[in-house]
């Protein structure tokens, strides 16, 4: 743990152990070295979240959105379209980042050659892409050998994304996904007048709010639980929509799943009901001071080497 995260982490560790005496038992850390291994993932997982924070406040190149350029970033890129008031565009860019992901290697260049139109002088942003979602599977279809490494560039989803396909006409290939997310959001309406109807729904409560977009997300191809929390959360991060998830949307996880039955029962396979443990997890979160997506991260991780603090990435 870096020295400036020693104080914060001594707090959490003292509030875990008071959780695990006074409200639940926290089997899964009652051994100094679990605990100290899941306190160092919680403080990792906050860092991340600010980090996003940090650097939408910071000066940032033009050249970050431009897919032209080497230097393309689609969450800065979408930063910077807020500033202008291109919120659509700012939507759009972060629905493409979780969609393609980041790979170690490769970094954004599969979503910056699709976003980029392979280099031609009209790229697929919103406008184009939501007018006319057929053509983009059109150049898909053509594209497809080339975005799959045939000129020698090598182009990759990002390890949370492997399984999913470029196939422009399947039903749950990339052709499917933008798509079904252009018909999620229904131009003309624009994002924000989507979120404005589904606050009429909800009221202005950010964690049923987030949990209104969440299931209706539903209709996106290819996006499961994860894809979909990712996004959302990201939105949030951002300040794009007022959401927060209000969970951690245990239901058809895999790590954060076993996270929380090794940490409430000091076993990954412990029969114990999805419902019972977000419920635990939520209280647990609220005892921190911890919001959920940190929550739903750090327990990802930590499951993977309960014992000691390893930091993943992607």
């Amino acid at each position: 743990m870096r020295p400036r995260d020693f104080g914060r982490g001594q707090k959490f560790d003292e509030l875990l152990r008071c959780f695990s005496c006074d409200r639940h038992r926290l089997p899964g850390v009652q051994s100094k070295a679990n605990r100290v291994a899941f306190v160092e993932q919680i403080v990792e997982s906050m860092r991340r979240i600010e980090f996003i924070k940090a650097i939408a406040k910071r000066g940032i190149s033009d050249l970050r959105a431009d897919p032209s350029s080497d230097l393309f970033d689609p969450i800065k890129a979408a930063i910077l379209h807020k500033r202008r008031a291109h919120i659509d565009e700012a939507f759009w860019l972060v629905f493409l980042s979780v969609h393609f992901g980041k790979h170690k290697r490769a970094g954004w260049r599969l979503v910056r050659d699709v976003y980029g139109s392979l280099g031609a002088d009209v790229p697929w942003d919103w406008a184009r892409t939501s007018s006319n979602p057929r053509a983009f599977r059109q150049w898909l279809a053509k594209s497809e050998t080339i975005l799959k490494g045939a000129d020698g560039i090598a182009r990759h989803f990002g390890n949370h994304r492997k399984y999913q396909s470029l196939d422009a006409g399947s039903p749950s290939g990339t052709g499917a996904a933008i798509e079904s997310y252009v018909k999620w959001v229904r131009p003309p309406r624009t994002h924000e007048i989507f979120i404005e109807e589904s606050q009429k729904e909800t009221g202005e409560n950010p964690r049923k709010l987030f949990d209104y977009l969440y299931r209706s997300m539903s209709e996106v191809m290819s996006f499961g639980r994860m894809a979909k929390f990712d996004y959302l959360t990201m939105i949030g991060k951002l300040e794009l929509a007022p959401i927060e998830p209000g969970s951690t949307y245990l239901e058809g996880s895999t790590g954060p799943l076993a996270g929380a039955r090794l940490l409430f029962s000091g076993n990954k396979a412990a029969h114990l009901s999805r419902q019972d443990l977000d419920s635990r997890s939520v209280e647990l979160g609220d005892a921190l001071g911890l919001g959920m997506q940190a929550m739903e991260d750090a327990l990802c991780n930590w499951q993977k080497s309960p014992a000691k603090f390893v930091a993943f990435r992607g």
